[in-house]
This record gives structure tokens, sequence and C-alpha cells, in this order.
């Protein structure tokens, strides 16, 4: 069939219109941009740090250096665990501690003697670089090293011929075990050690010593596509605290020549600098339990689940890469309870993100580059990363609106810029259309990679993203909205002095429910409003419930004490005065200390206010990361005027140095006013003691 006339002369005008249409460009890079290298590390989002070293024999978290290698003993050591562990948790990668501070080598490296090379382990022929790498490249995990700039084991440290040890430990690590994805500087550096038998105090300058150019120029050379941490990068830099958190405005960018290792202002590091002349993201760093090596004492401070929830927002959801500390045990295992938790936090999250919404929009801007469908909004749900919304040129204040067929429920959104082209985005917000008015759920500042917010569930038919500040053209790659469920955990639960219980459970729409009688609490039972008073000793129970779904947690126990309303500090050996009401304040996190030094043993006596029976008492000892002064020894005394007394209780808390729970004593039934608690051996040097709380239990 011949075209016809009109056919012909269509087909030649549309010809001629594409031929003249003007071809719409990219926006230009605004600012430092990432290189490929850091590109590839942004992806990775959430990975591993393994500290297991001297330390973790030691029960120390920075060795002095003169420990004996042959310390260095796992009886169970599994690196197919480790990474069985993170794989399973959602990480990408892990680093490990190849050289801490105290300079033990987990390889059998050529620089020094104090390494794995003559410890028991494998009979000194293990090398714990080799086997990790290689597990990590089967498990299909990237492999990072730590490598401590600080050494407190080496004679030569302080002087030039250690700097060229230092060098040549960083070329062993980088070039026989494979592909390293990270080389990870600590800024802790120079002070008291070893130091060869010399035990005395070195200090360097931390800017030039190194030699930190040639340390980079080595990491470049073996290792071109690794990204080098530190304080001041050059690749990635430290967030500025341990708590794996970020500010909320976080720019991935700094003035990064001002940066050093040890650099004094590291506060500026949670948030980068708007007008930074260099790509300089953001690692955040926290360990899952308070210390960053094992110790057995904190097997019961793992972080919680809300508690890892909260930190994934505020690193990974602040433009931050979030990396989690697994403290490997004595035996060379992640422990079991770090490993529930992990496994815990992975679960949530899938749940949290497990559908995107934003997928069922449809997506309109007030402006796309050129009407080009090049840069058309639609892109920010295409599931592609190479592809962008972006604005005309001198526009930098636009909205992007989703709407749904139907009212949809959510309370998650992560939006990302399109990276490759400069973070520009300075501030925005998000709002929802609810009877047909527009409400504000959050207003922001940066996004950068990625940036996650969490608000109260809204049940919308509209949401709108507005941009109202960036640095030049709109650049956006991707916007996901999710409906998260209600995160089910159990009730933190607090008593205060004066007997008022306080319960808390993360998320709003999460019931509690509980019984003081000991039964068992059910969805009938006695619903937490709000705080009430409890001044008898009880067995509190208490469960969570997820209303949405009648979901329930299991049962919380808690002894709940008799009430010290009416306590005072009679007395302490030594110690402020005015401290001493920590120990009856009914709060474990804050604690008594009494002179770092005393002469003599330590003692406190406290006025309950009344004559009661007793047939008990409870002792908790200090919870901080660097305990110290617990009482292992005691002689417990009862009085009814505070002048004669009548011991009831002498004994040990045994192996409380490894476990830092409340302890309980019971005896037999005896009237008191007032008790003195005797420290007659404590842990540490000296007879410091330290105490968190002390209670009584009274008889029926």
């Amino acid at each position: 069939m011949k075209p016809t006339i009109k056919t012909l002369i269509l087909a030649i005008i549309a010809i001629f219109t594409y031929s003249c249409k003007q071809e719409v460009t990219p926006p230009q890079a605004v600012g430092p941009i990432p290189s490929e290298r850091q590109l590839a590390w942004q992806e990775l989002e959430y990975y591993a740090f393994i500290h297991f070293n001297m330390n973790t024999f030691t029960d120390m978290e920075w060795g002095l250096g003169g420990e004996s290698p042959k310390s260095f003993n796992p009886t169970d050591l599994d690196v197919n665990q480790w990474v069985s562990v993170a794989k399973e948790a959602g990480m990408k990668g892990i680093i490990i501690t190849a050289k801490h501070h105290d300079g033990f080598c987990l390889w059998p490296t050529e620089t020094t003697e104090h390494s794995i090379k003559n410890a028991p382990y494998k009979n000194g022929k293990g090398d714990l670089i080799k086997e990790l790498s290689e597990a990590c490249k089967e498990g299909g995990l990237k492999f990072g090293v730590y490598l401590s700039p600080w050494d407190r084991n080496n004679e030569h440290y302080g002087n030039p011929e250690y700097v060229k040890i230092f060098h040549e430990q960083l070329r062993e690590l980088l070039t026989n075990y494979g592909d390293i994805f990270e080389v990870w500087f600590d800024g802790a550096n120079g002070g008291s050690g070893y130091y060869g038998g010399a035990n005395e105090t070195r200090k360097i300058d931390n800017k030039t010593y190194y030699e930190w150019d040639k340390a980079v120029s080595i990491v470049r050379e073996l290792q071109p596509n690794a990204v080098i941490f530190s304080d001041g990068g050059p690749d990635i830099r430290w967030v500025g605290n341990e708590d794996g958190k970020a500010n909320a405005t976080n720019w991935s960018i700094m003035r990064r020549d001002e940066i050093y290792p040890g650099w004094p202002r590291y506060k500026e590091l949670r948030g980068g600098h708007e007008d930074g002349t260099h790509w300089l993201p953001a690692e955040a760093d926290v360990s899952i339990r308070p210390g960053w090596y094992y110790h057995a004492s904190e097997d019961h401070q793992v972080k919680t689940l809300e508690e890892l929830i909260d930190i994934y927002y505020k690193s990974v959801g602040r433009n931050a890469s979030f990396l989690l500390n697994l403290p490997v045990d004595k035996r060379g295992l992640v422990h079991e309870l770090d490993e529930q938790q992990l496994i815990a936090l992975r679960k949530q999250l899938d749940k949290d993100f497990a559908e995107n919404l934003a997928l069922n929009t449809k997506v309109v801007a007030s402006n796309y580059r050129g009407n080009d469908d090049n840069f058309s909004p639609e892109l920010l749900i295409d599931d592609n990363k190479t592809t962008y919304w972006a604005t005309d040129n001198e526009i930098t204040e636009a909205n992007v609106i989703f709407s749904f067929s139907e009212p949809t429920a959510i309370n998650r959104i992560v939006l990302q810029e399109y990276i490759l082209l400069g973070q520009r985005v300075q501030n925005f917000t998000v709002e929802v259309l609810k009877d047909n008015d527009w409400e504000t759920v959050a207003t922001e500042t940066t996004i950068g990679y990625k940036r996650i917010l969490r608000f109260d569930t809204q049940t919308i038919s509209k949401l709108r993203v507005s941009i109202q500040k960036a640095k030049g053209a709109i650049t956006l790659s991707n916007v996901e909205l999710y409906k998260a469920p209600n995160l089910l955990v159990l009730p933190t639960i607090k008593q205060n002095k004066e007997g008022v219980i306080t319960m808390h459970v993360p998320d709003e729409n999460i019931s509690i429910f509980y019984t003081l009688d000991g039964s068992t609490p059910t969805k009938n039972s006695m619903k937490y409003e709000k705080p009430f008073v409890v001044q008898e000793a009880k067995e509190l129970n208490v469960i969570a419930v997820n209303t949405d779904t009648n979901e329930q947690t299991e049962v919380k126990k808690v002894m709940l004490e008799y009430t010290k309303k009416k306590w005072e500090v009679f007395s302490v050996t030594s110690g402020k005065m005015e401290e001493a009401a920590k120990f009856i304040d009914n709060d474990p996190a804050t604690y008594f200390s009494s002179e770092k030094e005393p002469n003599e043993i330590q003692s406190v006596v406290i006025n309950l206010g009344e004559k009661i029976i007793i047939k008990g008492f409870t002792y908790t000892p200090m919870q901080a990361r660097f305990p110290n002064g617990l009482i292992t020894d005691y002689t417990f005394l009862v009085s009814e005027h505070g002048k004669k007394w009548k011991e009831v209780s002498k004994g040990e808390f045994g192996n409380i140095q490894n476990n830092r729970i409340k302890q309980q004593i019971n005896f037999n039934p005896v009237e008191a006013k007032y008790i003195k608690l005797i420290a007659n051996k404590t842990t540490g040097e000296g007879i410091t003691t330290t105490i968190a709380e002390i209670g009584v239990i009274k008889a029926d």
C-alpha cells in the first residue's frame, strides 16, 4: 500500500521538528563529586568491624604493648562463623583489627616478633588475615583492614625507623591478601607504652610523623580501589563520635586540607562542611556492646533492637555508612547474644522496607529539565540509580508530588540525590494531603547519598516533597515510600526512688499490659496508661501487644524492691557526700565512687527512715564502660539506731567482674532502721569502691 500525500507531509514535518529540537544537556556538577572508589563504597551502606586481637585475651581496650604473644590463644576460632553471621545480618563486608595500639599483629609479619607467629594459635603457623580474607571472598563479602599507626610495643616508635616499619606493615597487608575495600587508620596516636621495655611516654606530631603522603601512595599503588578512612580521609571520614550517629544535617563534603588524624575539632565531622572542598562522606562506627573488645562483663549490655534500629536510621538514614563492631570472644566466635540481636535487626529492617509503595504512584513535578523525558520525575521510581529527575538550571526550588489511586498508609520516606553531580539540597519539606489540606510531616536540610525519614503513620492520597533551597539545579535519583510495621519490643521499665513506675515502648501503637500479683499478663490485664506508684516489693509482669496484628511479646518479669522514698545516706568512709545519693536513686546508670586511693576499707551507711523487717539486700555494680572498684567480698550489717551493729551476712559476689548484674543476698529476717555495706575487697588496684545501687528485700 502506497503512502498518501498527507502521510508523507506529516512524516516530513515530524522529521523536521525532531531535527530542530534542541538537545537538553545534563546539569553541570556542583562542588566536589565522589570518585569511583567512593561511589562503590557508598553503596555498601552497612558492614562489620571485628575487634579481635590481644586485648580480647587480656580483657582490656587499649593494651600497653608488653603483653606476651602466648596470651593470644583462641580455643574454637572460626572465621567462617564470622562471615556467616555478618552475611545473614545483611552486612556487605568485614574490617578486621590487623594490629591495634598494643602492636600485636594478626599476620606473620616480617617487621616484628610481636605477632601471631609466636602465639600458640596453630603452633605459630596461623595467619588470621589470610583466613578471614579467604572466608570473605568465599562468602561474597568485602574485606578491609584496620592498622593502628600507634604501636605501644615497638621500641622504635617515635623515631623515623618506626615509620618505615609502619609503611612496610601496610605493604604486607595490601600485597598478600587479595582485594581490600577499605584501609582504616585510627586517630589515637602517641602516649605511654611498653616500647620494647622502656615503659615511657612518647609524643609525636600527628600531622607529619607518619608521612601520610607516602602511606596514601602505598594504598593507591597496591589497592587502587580501596577507600582510606581516618579523621580526614582522604576518602571517608570518621563521624566524630562512637555512637554510630551522624547529625541530621550531614554534608558529604569537607574542607579536607584542614583535617588530620587526631583533629581536635572532631565535632565538625558529624555534619561536614557546607562549603567543603573535597568529597569526604562520613562513616558512623559503633560497637554492639559498650566496649570495642569482648568482655564477659558486658554480656548483659548488648544493644537492644530499639537501640540498633535507632542507630541505623541515624547513620544510613542520615547520609552516612554504618560500621557495626562485633567483639569476637575468647573462643574466637561472634557471641550468641550479639548474633541474636544482629538477626533481630535484619528481620526488622526487612519488615520496615518490605514494599516500596511509591511504585504504585503517579509522579508529577513543578519543573523538569527542558520537559525532556531523560529528566522526568517518573525516573524517581524507576529503580535505576543511573537516572534522575532534574530541574532547569535556574530552578533551585521545586516540588514533586506522588499520587495514590486510593488512600494509602505510609510512615517512611527514602530520598537520594544523584551524587555524581554533587550534593545540592540545603532545605526540603515533606507534606501529605489529608482531607484536601497539605500537612507537613518533616522539615529537613540535607539529603546526599541517602536520607531516610520516620514519621507517624499517615493515610494519604498524595505526598509532596518540596526542595526549598539547593546549590544548583535539583538532581534527585530515587524516592521510596514504605509502611513500616509497629516496632514490637519489650518495654523498658524504670522505678524511681519514690516508687514511681514508668514504662516505654518506641512505637505509640504498641500497648503495654501488666500484673502485680505474680500472674501472667494478657490483653485483659491492666493497661499501662501513665506512671503509677508501687512502694512495696512486688513482682511486675509485663507484655507488649501490637494492636494492629494482635502479636505480643514474651513476658518480662521485674522484681520491684521496697521503695527508697524515706532513705538517706547516713555516712560514707570517703568520697563526696553529695554524690552518695546516686546509690539510692534507683538508677543503675549512675554510680558513687570513693576516693581513688583511700587508706582504709570502705563502707557506706544508709538510714531507711523507719524500722522494717528485711530478709536480704541487693548490690548493683558500676555499669559504665570502664568499671573499677567492684565489690567482690562484702560484709552486711544492720542496726536499730546506727550505733550498735549486727552482722547478718558476709561473703563474696562470685565472678562479678565478668557478670555485672544486680547481686541478691538472702538471710534470715531481721529488724533494721540502718544498714551498712562494707567492701572488704574490690576489683582493680587499691581499695577504691564503686556502687551503682543498694537495695533491701523486705520480709512479707
